[in-house]
């Protein structure tokens, strides 16, 4: 179901329900008792089959990313209700998010995020290029003083800033080679170092 559709579903269950509660509390004294609960009962389970069918949507919206367990030399993702498995790295003490990408050649930063590391993307020099689904983008290289991972921690990391529109950094090849083993099992992505 696309994400517009879901959200007209929202709306229109939201004003069936406003119209009903209207409805009953104008003729409340004309409808029998029972009628009315069993309208009540039955609004409640529509309501209830109305969000277990969009139980996974719900979930994604509420808890976006993946969960993170470390385990001696080993991170193990658990992948998103989005298909995506995603990485919460602590670059030069900040907190930021990143698409486990192994299409992607690099580690590349979104503008915005470049931005809450404190780095200006309009003050960098884009001497690079890089080929997405929306086509061909310009990118600046850029150096991490300190990248953690999973208790991991790398210094003087080579990233990319993306000139073009990103959703979210991406955790591509270049960062994922820097571990021994990279498997994917089921739901899980783990990591070994």
């Amino acid at each position: 179901m696309a994400s517009g559709d879901f959200g007209q579903l929202i709306y229109l269950v939201l004003l069936g329900v406003v119209l009903i509660g209207w409805y009953l509390a104008r003729h409340r004294g004309n409808l029998n008792r029972t009628l009315q609960q069993a309208l009540l009962w039955a609004l409640l389970f529509g309501g209830v089959v109305v969000l277990y069918g969009f139980r996974d949507e719900l979930r994604q919206q509420v808890m976006p990313h993946s969960s993170v367990m470390v385990e001696g030399n080993k991170v193990m993702l658990t992948r998103a209700g989005d298909g995506h498995f995603y990485a919460r790295l602590k670059i030069n003490g900040k907190d930021i998010v990143f698409v486990v990408d192994t299409g992607a050649s690099d580690l590349v930063l979104s503008r915005q995020d470049a931005i809450t590391l404190g780095i200006n993307p309009d003050d960098l020099v884009y001497v690079g290029t890089a080929s997405t689904a929306n086509g061909v983008v310009r990118t600046a290289r850029v150096k991490l003083a300190s990248v953690e991972f999973g208790g991991f921690v790398d210094q003087n990391v080579t990233a990319w800033v993306n000139d073009g529109d990103m959703q979210g950094s991406l955790l591509g090849m270049a960062y994922l080679n820097r571990f021994q083993h990279l498997e994917i099992s089921g739901d899980t992505l783990t990591l070994t170092r």
